[in-house]
């Protein structure tokens, strides 16, 4: 079953439970309100009943008092204390008819022939001074009349409801299942096309099905983002990795040609297939690197002292290049942060900037009102204005030539980011054709 039809039949149900328990609440409480207006009747024809007998002397015929009060449809008896009977009067259909009267209740309501009556009973004084009870029945004629009558107004009424109340559950149910028909068609036509589909949401609905419409959108184009970049990424993986591969392969080749008699072949061959197995060794480990970062990285924060923190990261790269790494900033600095995802983002950026120049690198510590900030500068080459918005991409290659002599895979900035990002620090970065380069950490307070 649709799930239009089931939203259909559900709504049409639902009203059609409340619309019937409804009339069933009106026909019990406009019954209650005639027992109410035929008991007050009764009680006024009994009362005056009653002061007629206690005017009433032993000449005069009490069965004829009695007759003037009778009801319609009705019957009055008199009894004693003991039950038994002075004066009956009644029409004719009832003249053998007995009725229990409940003395605990303010009336009794019976049953003749199918129809309702009530009785009621209230003392009175007999001419000798004597208590006897007044009892009176009256057959609700009337009333079952008056409520035969509501029973049909209120069938009319339900089945007259029923009819926009079917057409507004038809309408719900199109404005409920709509969208989600939308929904499912486009996905079914994203799977077959291998595309990603978006639906037309409205820009200014506000309701639950707009919000999920325009969630569906947003889920699509971030799948097709991350589509694209997951080709972009193999495919540039790809031709990075089969550079060092047709280079190895054809100084291998060389090698078994003419290395075994020429030694500058031979040294010239395995200086070079060493040379790309280290960088597509080290490519290989960047790009699963970043395959990680892909997932959920884990960052485990706590209070840094940021200032021998880089100095732990300098010192090793001092003795492994024999580089002059500085540091400045006046210690203590600290920060909330990640120590070894920081120590790793300044691996990095101190390993970028040593590769690209040729003098000294310089950190500098900054403790700011809001922010720590690491500076790495270094004084090479610099980098164009219009490569540095892609500078963080993948595989980006400013020149392909200068990193292929210097190792470069053109993973290490894009790594970098990510760190950046799972620590909640901003990478800026400020470079001079022929100055030089300086990337800035800026690790917010909180």
């Amino acid at each position: 079953m649709k799930l239009k039809t089931k939203i259909h039949l559900f709504s049409t149900l639902l009203m059609l439970i409340i619309l019937t328990l409804t009339n069933v609440g009106i026909y019990f409480l406009f019954e209650k309100m005639g027992h109410q207006t035929e008991y007050n009747q009764l009680l006024i024809r009994s009362k005056e009943l009653t002061t007629s007998l206690s005017k009433m002397t032993e000449q005069m015929d009490a069965r004829t008092i009695v007759r003037a009060y009778l009801p319609s449809n009705g019957v009055i008896q008199i009894v004693d204390e003991k039950g038994k009977q002075k004066v009956k009067s009644s029409v004719p259909e009832l003249e053998k008819e007995k009725f229990d009267i409940n003395p605990k209740e303010r009336y009794t309501i019976g049953d003749f022939n199918g129809t309702q009556t009530m009785s009621i009973r209230v003392p009175a004084i007999w001419t000798n001074g004597e208590v006897v009870q007044v009892e009176m029945v009256q057959v609700l004629e009337e009333l079952e009349r008056s409520m035969q009558l509501l029973k049909l107004i209120l069938f009319g009424v339900t089945v007259v409801a029923m009819i926009p109340i079917t057409a507004s559950s038809i309408t719900l149910g199109r404005i409920v299942t709509q969208p989600i028909e939308k929904l499912t068609k486009t996905m079914s036509e994203s799977q077959k096309s291998g595309t990603y589909e978006k639906i037309n949401v409205s820009v200014e609905g506000k309701d639950e099905l707009a919000q999920m419409g325009r969630t569906f959108n947003d889920m699509m184009e971030q799948l097709e983002q991350n589509y694209k970049k997951q080709e972009q990424f193999v495919s540039n993986a790809s031709h990075e990795l089969k550079t060092p591969l047709t280079v190895i392969e054809s100084y291998s080749r060389l090698l078994s040609r003419q290395g075994f008699d020429n030694r500058a072949v031979a040294e010239e061959a395995v200086n070079a297939i060493i040379s790309e197995s280290v960088r597509m060794k080290e490519m290989i480990a960047q790009m699963l690197e970043l395959a990680k970062s892909n997932g959920p990285l884990t960052f485990e924060f706590s209070e840094i002292e940021i200032h021998s923190l880089v100095e732990q990261v300098i010192q090793p790269m001092r003795h492994a290049y024999a580089r002059n790494f500085s540091l400045e900033g006046s210690p203590p600095v600290k920060a909330m942060t990640d120590e070894n995802r920081l120590k790793q983002l300044l691996f990095i950026l101190l390993d970028n900037a040593r590769k690209y120049s040729d003098g000294d690198i310089k950190t500098i510590i900054q403790a700011h009102e809001d922010s720590t900030e690491i500076s790495v500068m270094d004084f090479g080459n610099g980098i164009a204005e219009e490569h540095l918005p892609h500078i963080f991409d993948r595989f980006y290659r400013i020149d392909k030539d200068r990193n292929r002599k210097t190792g470069g895979t053109g993973l290490g900035l894009a790594i970098a980011k990510e760190i950046a990002e799972g620590l909640g620090a901003e990478l800026k970065i400020e470079s001079i054709v022929g100055m030089g380069t300086t990337i800035r950490i800026l690790i917010p307070k909180n």
